[in-house]
């Protein structure tokens, strides 16, 4: 059992209490009561029979919450985090950039997604870009694709969402407007990427306005951003919900503001043009899963990097985590992404790209093959060889929300300053995530006209039937390759290791690099695991008994992810399942719920 993962509240409480004569005291013969125990968590896990939302920021969370306190369900409160995310947090995500998403609405067993990606221009020349570039990636509009994340927010608020996109984006544009205090942690970021950003006069001067990085409770104003949402929120108009929706998405992909994304990117080294943006449209599909015990997982398609953590779940599943040991139980999740993210390099793309039929890696007979390669003695070898470092590049964020009828919902934001200058007039970059193709003509990756790179985040939502109420949990977390991986330690911690949401999230985690890193130029660290100074010595002699080469993070790192949950859940109480939130304190996240 994974003991040293989690402080039990009972154990840590029993101590030396001497029973009705001390009164459940501890220490009787302390100046203080010494009953209760210290507290399982550092945050509690937030319980509610109304609804639940966690955020990757506290004023998104509230944003989501004031949505659902006035009637929207988890899905608008979503899709207005999804939007609010690109004002409250630029230095995490861009309405410009991505936003892959999945959701179920109440009583539908179906699972839905949106890779929430664009893709090149249909100009892109792989050898002329090559060429032109001299073999590298560089930052800036030459990495310029279609952005994805007002197509897919606003094609998930036309199915499912029942409010209008003009009450939904209300706040988001009046921080825009009127400005938004900066945080200390918001302050540090735009200082650690204004290093980058700042060679781009038009990013300058809006995230660095006073020509020094900003202050925590100085005030940053999007003034350009609060009237591209605002053109937006004009368009809707008409007598038909959806025609009015899309009349919105019209007024980004087709109209003044496309005219800006696309000129601003020709002119500063990208191939789009406005048929690109005018004939982009995404796709809402029924998302891939895999049962693990009593529940069934879903994440976005191939197109993203979800698809890793349902492999790697399907490979688990051969073994009984529930007895395994901390060093054994971590060992596995390692050894079972690694196969994972192996088979990321062979075979995840844009499906429309792909070579091979991409379901058969979550085939049962594939699994059961690649967990016959899990010895548990010692790591698996790696074919590759160590490749240099990674250049710092771009981060994301993530919202979640579930409501009591069971509606819900995870998306991640993502896209940001460091990555594209912001397009003047707009207030937005041009999505920079052409980033995670390859230029190997070779690789499933490689980038060509029309095609959606593979990117790495990738929201997920399982669901588990229990009595007469289905439970739904919507988690997510940020942090490049490391997103799929910290989100699958936290959710073994809740299904498998009975910890409390806010427990699970927590809980000291790993993360192996044993493979092609997503972002150019794509370095590689063969046996390598990153491992936080929490987990004991004992569990780290043990990996490293087994041939994992460790890597010492501080307690509680940033690197390590911040996941997020909010699920409607029985975690054994006598009157069924309830709302339950959890947000991890190694960054900005906060949930909020009633």
């Amino acid at each position: 059992m994974m003991e040293d993962l989690r402080e039990n509240a009972a154990d840590a409480g029993a101590g030396d209490a001497t029973g009705d004569s001390a009164g459940g005291m501890r220490n009787p013969d302390a100046p203080t009561p010494s009953v209760y125990p210290p507290p399982e968590s550092m945050r509690p896990t937030l319980v509610g029979s109304h609804y639940m939302v966690s955020a990757g920021h506290p004023i998104v969370a509230q944003i989501m919450a004031n949505v659902l306190e006035r009637g929207g369900t988890a899905i608008d409160a979503g899709i207005a985090g999804g939007f609010a995310s690109t004002v409250i947090q630029p230095d995490m995500c861009n309405l410009g950039g991505i936003a892959p998403i999945v959701l179920r609405t109440a009583g539908d067993r179906r699972i839905w997604s949106a890779a929430g990606v664009g893709p090149w221009g249909a100009a892109t020349d792989l050898d002329a870009f090559r060429d032109r570039w001299s073999g590298d990636i560089p930052l800036g509009s030459a990495t310029g694709i279609v952005p994805g994340a007002p197509d897919a927010l606003l094609a998930a608020l036309a199915r499912f969402g029942t409010w209008s996109f003009t009450d939904l984006i209300a706040p988001s544009i009046a921080y825009a407007r009127d400005g938004l205090v900066l945080d200390h942690r918001t302050a540090i970021a735009l200082e650690i990427m204004g290093r980058s950003f700042c060679q781009w006069e038009s990013s300058r001067a809006v995230y660095w306005p006073r020509g020094r990085p900003p202050l925590v409770g100085e005030v940053i104003r999007q003034t350009d951003l609060a009237g591209t949402l605002e053109t937006m929120a004009a368009a809707e108009a008409g007598s038909d919900r959806a025609d009015r929706i899309e009349r919105v998405r019209a007024a980004f992909y087709d109209g003044p503001v496309a005219e800006a994304l696309v000129s601003f990117n020709r002119a500063d080294g990208g191939v789009l043009d406005r048929a690109d943006l005018a004939n982009f449209r995404g796709a809402l599909v029924e998302a891939p899963q895999v049962d693990h015990g009593s529940w069934r997982v879903a994440t976005t398609d191939f197109t993203t990097q979800g698809p890793v953590m349902l492999q790697a779940l399907g490979i688990l599943s051969a073994f009984d985590l529930k007895e395994a040991s901390t060093a054994d139980a971590l060992h596995l999740a390692i050894e079972a992404l690694k196969l994972g993210f192996a088979d990321r390099e062979a075979h995840y793309c844009d499906p429309n790209f792909a070579r091979t039929d991409q379901n058969q890696l979550l085939g049962a007979d594939h699994l059961a093959k690649l967990a016959g390669r899990i010895r548990m003695d010692r790591a698996l070898g790696s074919d590759l060889s160590a490749s240099g470092q990674a250049r710092p590049r771009f981060d994301t964020t993530y919202v979640c929300a579930v409501d009591r009828a069971g509606n819900a919902i995870s998306v991640m934001p993502s896209d940001t300053l460091d990555g594209s200058p912001i397009v003047p007039g707009v207030g937005a970059i041009v999505s920079c995530r052409g980033v995670q193709s390859r230029l190997d003509p070779d690789h499933v990756n490689a980038l060509a006209p029309g095609k959606r790179p593979r990117i790495t985040p990738a929201p997920a939502l399982a669901v588990r039937s229990g009595g007469p109420d289905t439970q739904v949990l919507a988690f997510g977390c940020p942090g490049g390759d490391v997103i799929i991986q910290a989100m699958m330690q936290a959710f073994i911690n809740l299904t498998v290791h009975d910890m409390l949401p806010q427990q699970a999230v927590e809980a000291p985690r790993v993360a192996t690099f044993s493979f092609s890193n997503s972002f150019f130029p794509n370095p590689a660290f063969p046996g390598r695991v990153d491992i936080e100074a929490r987990i004991s010595a004992d569990v780290r002699a043990g990996l490293a008994r087994r041939g994992h080469a460790l890597e010492h993070w501080p307690d509680w790192e940033f690197d390590a992810g911040g996941v997020m949950m909010a699920g409607l859940l029985d975690l054994g109480g006598v009157d069924g399942p309830a709302l339950y939130g959890a947000a991890d304190p190694r960054r900005t996240c906060y949930a909020v719920g009633r």
